[in-house]
């Protein structure tokens, strides 16, 4: 029975359309660990309820306040950790690739460009502070994780079963990928084991 698929990727690389297309296709629970790190930037008093919140200039002062404490972050990858160990869900995460053992791991790969260009049709923002927000989540992001955990993000790709390049995709065409990726490891973990 298929249990859990972590999806990773740099900002605004897709994450959050494949899991969800990914929940839907195996029927498992999605959740975001973007999400439950906002829920805590909510109770620190931040207005969290834009989709966009962490390219938001008060999404990049929580993002401050986590590079001075690494108990935000540290909480809601424990609470991620346990959810991959006991339910059948899809999570996005930064971290949990590198943080357990268990799941389906895959890194949506692809120039910020190309992220950047994603995030101005989201946001209605333009190329160029959209491409200056992917370029500072993906460092300041690197940097918490390197000093909390001592993982390369980004760099060190050897934990994941799966490595698909988003460039020149659409939704549609990572979707299939990411479906034949995870049917794929599902059918090889089934066979090994009878």
């Amino acid at each position: 029975m298929l249990r859990s698929v972590i999806i990773s990727g740099s900002p605004a690389i897709g994450k959050t359309t494949i899991a969800k297309g990914l929940a839907k296709e195996f029927d498992l629970k999605y959740v975001s660990g973007g999400d439950v790190l906002k829920e805590m930037a909510k109770e620190e008093g931040f207005q969290t309820e834009k989709d966009d919140f962490w390219d938001t200039e008060a999404g990049m002062k929580f993002l401050n306040m986590r590079k001075g404490n690494s108990e935000f972050d540290k909480i809601v990858d424990e609470k991620l950790k346990k959810m991959v160990l006991t339910e059948d869900v899809v999570i996005t995460s930064y971290t949990l690739p590198w943080l357990v053992e268990d799941g389906i791991k895959i890194w949506l790969a692809g120039s910020q460009e190309i992220s950047a260009k994603r995030m101005t049709t989201r946001d209605h923002i333009s190329y160029e502070h959209a491409l200056g927000i992917v370029k500072k989540r993906y460092e300041e992001n690197k940097m918490i994780y390197k000093k909390l955990y001592g993982f390369n993000f980004g760099d060190d790709l050897s934990v994941f079963n799966e490595i698909l390049d988003t460039d020149g995709l659409g939704p549609v065409q990572v979707l299939e990928l990411a479906k034949k990726a995870v049917k794929n490891h599902y059918d090889t973990q089934t066979n090994r084991k009878s």
